[in-house]
C-alpha cells in the first residue's frame, strides 16, 4: 500500500511540474486570442521556453509511476486489463513527451519569423505541423481508448477503487474541462494550455483518496 500511494504522488508530482513547465511554454494574456499558426508564442519570452521545458522534461518521467499507481489500483480486479491501461499510458507519455519536447523549438522558430522568409517560416510551420502537431490528436485517441480499458476493469469490480470512480476516467474528466474552458474563458485561458496536466492531477488526487478509503475500510 505505501508503494501504490508514493507511485500516485509521482503521479501527481508530473502533472504539477510537467503543467507548470507547460504554463512556461504556451501562457501569455493573448493565448486564447492567437491560437492560429502558433501566434501565441511570439508573446513567449526566450527564458519561459527554457525554463518550460526543462521543468517539463524533469516532470515527465513521474508520469510513468503515476501509470504504475493506476495499474496497482486496478491489478486485484483484473490483471489484462490492468497491464493494457498500464501499457497504453506508458504509450501515452512517451508520445506526449516527443510532443513536449518540441515545443521550445516551435516557439523559438516563431519569435525569429521576422528574421525568415515567409515561404521557410511556413515550410517551418506545416513541417513541425505534419510531423509534431499531429502527436496532440493522437495523444487524444490513445487517452480515449485507455479511458475505454479503464472504465470496463472498475466496472468488472474487485478493484481498489469503488465503481464511481469509472466516471472519473482521464476522456470524460479532459472533456468536462474543455467544456469550461471555453464556457469561461477567465479560466480557460489558464486552464486549456495545461490540459492534459489539469486532467491527469484530478484523475491521481481522486485515485490516491479511493486508496484512502480502501485502506480505512480494511
Amino acid at each position: 500500500m505505501k508503494l501504490t500511494k508514493l507511485l500516485g504522488y509521482l503521479g501527481l508530482i508530473a502533472s504539477v511540474l510537467v503543467g507548470l513547465g507547460e504554463y512556461y511554454l504556451h501562457y501569455s494574456p493573448n493565448i486564447l486570442n492567437h491560437a492560429d499558426h502558433y501566434e501565441f508564442f511570439s508573446f513567449v519570452n526566450t527564458s519561459n521556453l527554457t525554463y518550460g521545458h526543462f521543468l517539463a522534461i524533469i516532470g515527465l518521467p513521474f508520469y510513468f509511476g503515476g501509470y504504475l499507481h493506476i495499474y496497482r489500483m486496478l491489478k486485484s480486479g483484473n490483471p489484462i486489463l490492468s497491464k493494457i491501461v498500464l501499457a497504453v499510458g506508458f504509450i501515452a507519455f512517451a508520445v506526449g513527451g516527443v510532443w513536449i519536447g518540441s515545443r521550445a523549438s516551435i516557439g523559438n522558430i516563431v519569435l525569429l519569423k521576422d528574421s525568415l522568409s515567409n515561404e521557410n517560416y511556413q515550410n517551418l510551420l506545416a513541417h513541425y505541423t505534419d510531423h509534431m502537431e499531429i502527436l496532440v490528436k493522437v495523444l487524444r485517441i490513445i487517452i480515449a481508448l485507455l479511458s475505454v480499458f479503464f472504465v470496463t476493469a472498475i466496472v468488472k469490480g474487485n478493484t481498489f477503487y469503488k465503481k464511481w470512480m469509472a466516471i472519473f476516467n482521464p476522456i470524460t474528466i479532459l472533456i468536462t474541462l474543455v467544456i469550461i474552458g471555453k464556457l469561461i474563458p477567465s479560466i480557460g485561458k489558464h486552464m486549456l494550455p495545461i490540459l492534459m496536466n489539469v486532467t491527469h492531477f484530478i484523475l491521481f488526487f481522486i485515485s490516491l483518496y479511493q486508496l484512502h478509503l480502501y485502506i480505512k475500510s480494511k
